[in-house]
């Protein structure tokens, strides 16, 4: 194994099975093989976190060769402890997605499915980049298959979805690229990351480059006020394209921030610190209001998204340990408990046509263990202890406290409002009488769903109870980026 370059494997193994899929000509067979293809990456990406030296903050399973000469671009991949763990879970969300499209998509499946892949690729690619130019063509191809799974398989207005979150996001990116040049040119004309981050730019350069990306990142998170793509695509979005938006896209720009605006401009980043945390404590009441005034179950999760990812932000940005790790670990958490409510959106949404929560009432009676899952992830949404969103949220907020006690304020306030919408989503959903006659026939979760909700959950389980594995990877990297920012 150790001479086989598994990384590049685990990042290309999706895109190369497309010519498998393109061979068939059977829907049944093209779900089967693409199912088969994503379990082998998440398998191979598995052994990559078994194999991790987790005492380390160095880039293991690092490859390299020269892309452009001329211009020093190469094809550099390599994970650290930040990276390995999203490279799991993305890993870990392909095939569910598979799953969760099995009958919910029902034209077009090749096509669909081909996109799944060159999406995951891309979006593994982005998490492995060691090349800033190699990043930057990741992070903008991934645009185009997201674009059409909205365009093509989504909901009624998903024509004006599409195009929304295109236009934001390229105009973000379009920010970031202006960054990477500057970069290029004062770093020596290089676009190697390790390199750049050791190189000490100047202030003025720092701070232009900084807002740049801030631009950039701040919309694929999405933060206050550049969110309003965000309930539109998922609303839209089928639910394979909802769960990589929200387990894996928001992600990636808190990951910018991670891997770009912290190591690379410290000195920006701790100047800025007190506007990005003021926007952090915004968007986790505002997001959480929203979400309270929603009748839409995808509104409601979408627009708690934008609370729970303030939470990253803060995190973050409160340079401290507790609250890094707790902003990484987060965000993790977030891609599994997100994922899997927009999972259990589209199972119930394929039988029932609607996702009107006034529609609803009393599901436990018929639907028992569907309703024991939503319960499950709900709770975990609303960071009950035991599940794994109260050990992030927990370290959040003893770093947002250790900044400042109104912040901290700030975030239990956020914390207050996601546990009333999502009781109240419960409540209205799960328990009570059934209020409708069309809920009375509804069929309970199969064997199919089951194999999709269960990793979801056991990870729910195995977070909240044991988190010391996931913190022990994080730790190393997460404590050499802090020497970054803060120096020695």
């Amino acid at each position: 194994m150790s001479d086989l370059p598994l990384l590049s494997i685990v990042i290309f193994l999706p895109i190369a099975g497309i010519p498998v899929i393109l061979g068939l000509k059977s829907d049944a067979a093209i779900k089967w093989a693409t199912l088969a293809i994503l379990t082998a990456d998440f398998l191979l990406a598995t052994s990559l976190v078994f194999a991790f030296d987790a005492s380390t903050a160095t880039m293991q399973f690092a490859e390299s060769v020269v892309w452009i000469r001329a211009l020093g671009i190469s094809y550099a991949v390599g994970v650290d402890g930040i990276s390995v763990l999203f490279v799991f879970l993305t890993s870990l969300l392909g095939w569910i997605c598979v799953v969760a499209s099995w009958t919910a998509i029902d034209t077009k499946i090749k096509t669909f499915m081909i996109n799944l892949l060159v999406m995951q690729t891309f979006m593994l690619g982005v998490f492995c980049a060691l090349d800033l130019f190699l990043f930057y063509v990741f992070w903008e191809a991934m645009l185009i298959p997201m674009y059409v799974i909205i365009g093509v398989w989504g909901g009624d207005n998903r024509v004006y979805a599409a195009f929304k979150f295109f236009l934001y996001t390229l105009a973000g990116s379009l920010l970031f690229l202006v960054g990477v040049v500057v970069l290029y040119f004062e770093g020596g004309r290089s676009f190697d990351i390790l390199v750049l981050m050791e190189r000490d730019f100047p202030f003025h350069i720092q701070a232009w480059v900084f807002l740049a990306f801030f631009v950039a990142f701040a919309v694929k998170v999405p933060m206050v006020p550049v969110h309003t793509w965000l309930p539109d695509a998922h609303v839209q979005a089928p639910t394979a394209g909802s769960i990589i938006l929200a387990g894996v896209l928001l992600k990636m720009g808190a990951y910018g921030f991670l891997r770009f605006s912290l190591p690379m401009l410290p000195d920006a980043a701790q100047y800025f610190a007190p506007f990005v945390i003021a926007l952090s404590a915004v968007a986790i009441v505002y997001g959480g209001f929203l979400a309270l005034a929603q009748e839409d179950l995808k509104k409601l999760i979408a627009y708690s998204s934008v609370s729970h990812m303030g939470f990253v932000t803060l995190g973050l940005f409160t340079f401290k340990s507790n609250g890094l790790n707790g902003a990484v670990l987060q965000m993790f958490n977030h891609g599994i408990t997100t994922g899997a409510l927009f999972l259990f959106v589209g199972l119930i949404y394929e039988r029932t046509h609607t996702r009107q929560i006034a529609e609803y009432g009393g599901l436990m009676k018929v639907v028992p263990v569907y309703t024991l899952f939503l319960g499950l992830f709900s709770l975990a949404s609303m960071a009950v202890p035991g599940t794994n969103g109260f050990v992030g949220e927990l370290l959040v907020l003893s770093g947002a406290f250790a900044t400042g006690k109104a912040t901290g304020a700030i975030a239990i306030v956020g914390a207050m409002l996601s546990a009333a919408y999502m009781l109240r989503l419960i409540r209205r959903v799960g328990l009570g009488p059934l209020i409708h006659d069309k809920t009375r026939s509804l069929w309970e979760i199969n064997g199919r769903e089951m194999s999709a909700a269960l990793p979801l959950a056991i990870f729910v389980i195995w977070v909240g109870f044991y988190p010391a594995p996931f913190l022990d990877i994080l730790g190393p990297s997460l404590d050499h980026l802090l020497g970054q920012v803060l120096g020695p």
